[in-house]
């Protein structure tokens, strides 16, 4: 398990200033945590900040966007990025999940404020307010077309919304408990639901209907991948010919990020199990990084890098700290990880 360096978070803020300070720390599992501090000292002839850190850190390259620091003791270095810029108005607490279309132009949040927002992502400016689920929206997320959202709650319900308008098109009902991550089929003529009754569910967004449960856990089901699977993998064959209203299952494997520890790859049209992997705790979050590779994160901070042909042991287990894997994210050739601390 490797050493974690972090950096407060609003350091760029904080180094903005003439003579600004910012708190680090370093921490090895198993052992005491290092702290120390970096100060900005001014500014160099070609404007970039020049920043000194305290004994036992190191500050390697520092641009106006972005600095390195390294801890000598713990063998570790991290590189900080400053954001590319802040919205600070679009939500008044905690933002429990965010989505950008596929064009970039517009973001859907929602918060524990209570509240799903549509929002311009050049300047955060609020386009539409999305009102109609009973209790929190647990998660939200575009169409492919970047018209269109997809949202899932508390009240058991999924809605499609219009983003040029705000209504509500669909509403989806079935689910026992509250809806916990979707996911979109292709185009978006089916989409996925998994919720804390335990099961994963196949929707028609035409006739708004569920064209079947796609599996039934028996534990809540945090989160949901769908890909298209290796030619070598055997998704299983359906019991019964699919509905006409099924599109795009074919060749689909469902991934399920499960409450009881367990990670599942369910073949979407045949509903057959493909594999079953036991991890360290429960499952939070689930992505594709290509037909053969998957990622799964846990609760206890652990990150399992699978071959989806053969899942009796992980290729690699990531372990930067014990706080809660929350979400995962496919980038260039590697991913983004976002986690509870």
């Amino acid at each position: 398990m490797a050493a974690t360096l972090r950096i407060q978070s609003d350091w760029s803020r904080a180094l903005s200033r003439d003579e600004g300070e910012a708190w680090l720390s370093c921490r090895s599992p198993g052992k005491p945590t290092l702290y120390g501090s970096v100060t900005r000292r001014g500014l160099s002839s070609d404007g970039v900040p020049d920043i000194a850190a305290s004994e036992g850190f190191v500050v390697g390259e520092v641009t106006k966007k972005s600095i390195l620091i390294s801890c000598p003791h713990e063998n570790v270095s991290t590189k900080f990025l400053a954001p590319y810029t802040s919205f600070s108005r679009i939500h008044q607490k905690s933002i429990t999940c965010l989505d950008i279309s596929s064009g970039g132009g517009l973001g859907v949040s929602t918060s524990t404020d209570g509240t799903m927002k549509i929002w311009q992502a050049a300047n955060g400016e609020i386009r539409r307010l999305l009102e109609g689920h009973v209790y929190d929206v647990n998660c939200c997320r575009f169409f492919p077309s970047g018209l269109v959202v997809l949202s899932g709650g508390m009240d058991a319900q999924l809605k499609v919304w219009s983003a040029e308008d705000a209504s509500c098109v669909v509403t989806f009902k079935g689910h026992k408990g509250g809806v916990l991550d979707t996911a979109i089929v292709e185009r978006g003529r089916n989409v996925l639901s998994c919720s804390r009754d335990g099961t994963a569910r196949l929707w028609d967004c035409g006739k708004a209907a569920c064209l079947g449960v796609i599996a039934d856990c028996g534990s809540p089901v945090n989160g949901i991948a769908v890909g298209t699977a290796d030619n070598s993998l055997n998704l299983g064959t359906p019991e019964k010919p699919p509905s006409e209203r099924e599109v795009g299952t074919e060749g689909k494997i469902l991934l399920l990020a499960r409450e009881d520890k367990k990670l599942q790859g369910v073949g979407l049209q045949s509903r057959q199990p493909v594999f079953l992997f036991v991890g360290s705790d429960a499952f939070n979050c689930c992505t594709f990084l290509s037909s053969t590779y998957i990622l799964a994160g846990t609760q206890d901070g652990n990150i399992y890098q699978l071959d989806v042909r053969n899942t009796n042991a992980p290729i690699q287990v990531i372990h930067r700290s014990g706080a809660p894997v929350l979400s995962l994210l496919p980038y260039r050739d590697g991913f983004v990880a976002s986690q509870g601390n």
